[in-house]
């Protein structure tokens, strides 16, 4: 019986979630213009005319930028864990958690070496 009562929350956020989409779905329906006109198809850029093409292709520097800054965002969360519980790891997990500091370390060591790698 306490089971039943501990999972109930998780059974009723999960069918609200599962039900939220086609809920939506069905709303959206009733609520989206039945004929847009041209006016409503067309690009809209802070209420100016658009002008030239809306793709616009990004250099892979900007894709490196980020997924580096992902590596540290990862690294700064297993951190602040590590050295939260540092005291009460074994010598094994604190050998471990250096090597994989290192690594990344290394990682981020060779992306910033490559010639390709503009840093803006």
């Amino acid at each position: 019986m306490s089971l039943i009562v501990y999972y109930m929350p998780l059974a009723i956020v999960s069918i609200l979630a599962l039900g939220f989409a086609p809920l939506a779905w069905w709303a959206s329906r009733f609520i989206r213009p039945k004929k847009p006109t041209q006016w409503m198809e067309t690009t809209y850029e802070c209420g100016s005319v658009p002008i030239g093409e809306a793709h616009v292709q990004f250099r892979f520097q900007y894709y490196a930028f980020a997924l580096i800054f992902v590596v540290f965002d990862l690294v700064a969360t297993f951190l602040m864990i590590w050295a939260v519980a540092f005291s009460g790891l074994s010598l094994n997990a604190q050998l471990l958690m250096i090597m994989f500091f290192g690594i990344l370390v290394l990682g981020v060591v060779y992306a910033l070496k490559k010639e390709e790698t503009v840093w803006i």
